[in-house]
């Protein structure tokens, strides 16, 4: 894709080796989803991904993960990439998890509310400073940590929302039973800058590819001894139990009249149109 005047600036190939011998920079946005235990990562796209790309790389450069992984995912997929790369070690490995909302990925890629990066060399961090470097001039703020760090934030924004909106839920129950207006009690939590009204939204719950994800993530990577002692285990219970017939609660509507979404058996739906109403301060 180019303009009138400008060289090509966006390219497409089928190729891999082409892409190997063509960039310094090679982003991996692949699939993770749930594993057949129910309580991890599938990060086989990750590695195959790994596989077929680093027998290509034959000068240094940076591979920058972006998928919802399990903790220790950079470190283990590194080995292998310099493994397999003729370069060896001037392959480097850091991880860059993406928060995007359903339905505005564009607009959360060009002004995210924050970068976060996880890398072990300061060679790695010129080069993603400098890959973003309109966003940052824009004044979005980049958070540089280790790779540990970078994929426990991912799931930890995932569980956070997750609590809140099973949260309010909880207090829309209550409401119900006690005669209350939640959509007054959501105006009202949401003044304290504490607490925020974003994602305050009662519904039949919280659903789509990424919320369900982040609880078994983190609660497997807790030890044996202190699972039961997680925040999140009841509030994911709390969800399970759900009627899903009951849609909202009072005379607050989340999708402003339009009826739910529908999903399939046992899937809960909701949270990603709650997202997809939020807006940034």
């Amino acid at each position: 894709m180019s303009t009138p005047g400008d060289q090509p600036h966006l390219r497409f190939t089928t190729d891999i080796r082409d892409a190997a011998d063509f960039a310094e920079l090679h982003f991996i946005g692949v699939g993770t989803p749930i594993d057949a235990d129910g309580r991890s990562y599938d990060t086989g796209q990750v590695y195959g991904a790994i596989r077929q790309l680093a027998p290509h790389l034959t000068r240094a450069c940076t591979i920058v993960g972006k998928s919802t992984v399990t903790v220790g995912t950079t470190s283990q997929v590194t080995a292998p990439a310099q493994r397999l790369a003729p370069v060896g070690t001037g392959v480097d490995v850091v991880w860059n998890p993406e928060f995007l909302r359903e339905g505005h990925a564009v607009e959360d890629t060009l002004r995210p509310d924050r970068l976060i990066v996880g890398l072990t060399t300061a060679e790695a961090e010129k080069t993603i400073r400098a890959v973003y470097a309109p966003i940052l001039d824009a004044g979005v703020p980049l958070f540089v940590c280790d790779p540990q760090t970078a994929e426990l934030a991912k799931g930890a924004a995932n569980t956070f929302l997750g609590l809140k909106i099973s949260y309010i839920n909880a207090v829309a129950d209550m409401c119900e039973a006690a005669g209350g207006d939640i959509s007054q009690i959501v105006e009202i939590l949401g003044t304290d800058p504490r607490i925020g009204s974003g994602s305050m939204r009662p519904g039949i719950g919280y659903g789509g590819g990424c919320l369900p994800q982040g609880h078994p993530r983190l609660h497997c990577l807790r030890p044996p001894a202190r699972r039961h002692r997680g925040l999140y285990p009841p509030a994911r219970r709390r969800e399970d139990q759900r009627d899903p017939h009951r849609y909202c609660h009072g005379p607050h509507r989340p999708h402003s009249g339009r009826p739910p979404h529908q999903g399939r058996p046992g899937h809960r739906v909701g949270c990603r149109v709650q997202a997809r109403h939020e807006r940034r301060p």
